[in-house]
């Protein structure tokens, strides 16, 4: 990127709108239109959402975290945010896609970055079938939930479900279960990012279910299908210092 013509977006809290008020006035801003990168200045949640939006699937992203954790972004740093942006690294990040069927036969789809959930709604145990590929894989799963996450949201909600962190360039989904009742010993399983997931709810009524993606809940679901939307991806950019597939793999070395 020769010439970076930079669009700045934050989100409501408080440092998110001084650090905007503040490179606003230092570097030109550009446009959604006529710009070529967009610096969002927030959390992780800021990053995430930008995936439901086409007019940010179209530009790169370069983040500098004013939010929390911000795994997804970058440091915040006022000076030199323009040779930054020049000499970062990109990163494609596709979301997982799910088309989600109610107790109604309403259907609902949603996309995320990080994974698609199955929780239980009530004090009952959700009983769900699981099929990868046309096949039956688990006959009857019953548990508190069960999680599909992409590499980027493996190390987010999966890994306190106790999944797998999966490099970023692993081609790999990961199939967690949340509090597996029987069978007691699953743990889970790896499957290729191509594959494609239906979770079925065995008792939609009696035992139910909502399924989450992203900012999207659908509620007493009775089929969840998964997979990877290839269609669609997210351009971010990190510092040499903050490679995003580094930032993964050193997850695996945290304890």
């Amino acid at each position: 990127m020769r010439v970076v013509k930079p669009f700045f977006l934050a989100s409501q809290n408080i440092k998110a709108q001084r650090a905007l008020k503040l490179l606003k006035r230092k570097y030109s801003n550009f446009d959604l239109k006529n710009s070529n990168v967009i610096v969002v200045l927030g959390g992780d949640g800021s990053i995430l959402s930008m995936i439901n939006n086409k007019d940010f699937l179209k530009k790169k992203i370069y983040g500098m975290n004013r939010g929390t954790v911000g795994f997804l972004l970058n440091s915040y740093e006022e000076k030199n945010l323009l040779e930054r942006i020049k000499s970062s690294k990109e990163f494609k990040l596709n979301p997982v896609s799910m088309t989600v069927t109610d107790i109604n036969n309403k259907k609902y789809k949603a996309l995320s970055l990080n994974e698609v959930s199955l929780l239980r709604q009530n004090r009952f145990a959700a009983n769900v079938r699981v099929n990868v590929n046309n096949r039956i894989k688990i006959n009857k799963l019953i548990c508190d939930g069960v999680l599909v996450s992409t590499p980027a949201g493996s190390t987010a909600y999966n890994l306190s479900a106790h999944g797998p962190i999966l490099p970023l360039n692993s081609s790999l989904l990961a199939l967690t279960p949340i509090c597996p009742f029987r069978p007691r010993r699953w743990k889970g399983a790896l499957v290729n990012e191509k594959s494609k997931i239906s979770l079925k709810v065995l008792d939609p009524v009696n035992r139910p279910v909502s399924a989450t993606a992203g900012q999207v809940e659908v509620r007493n679901v009775k089929n969840v299908d998964v997979f990877c939307d290839f269609n669609k991806s997210l351009k971010l950019l990190f510092d040499k210092n903050q490679n995003l597939e580094e930032k993964i793999f050193n997850e695996q070395f945290i304890f």
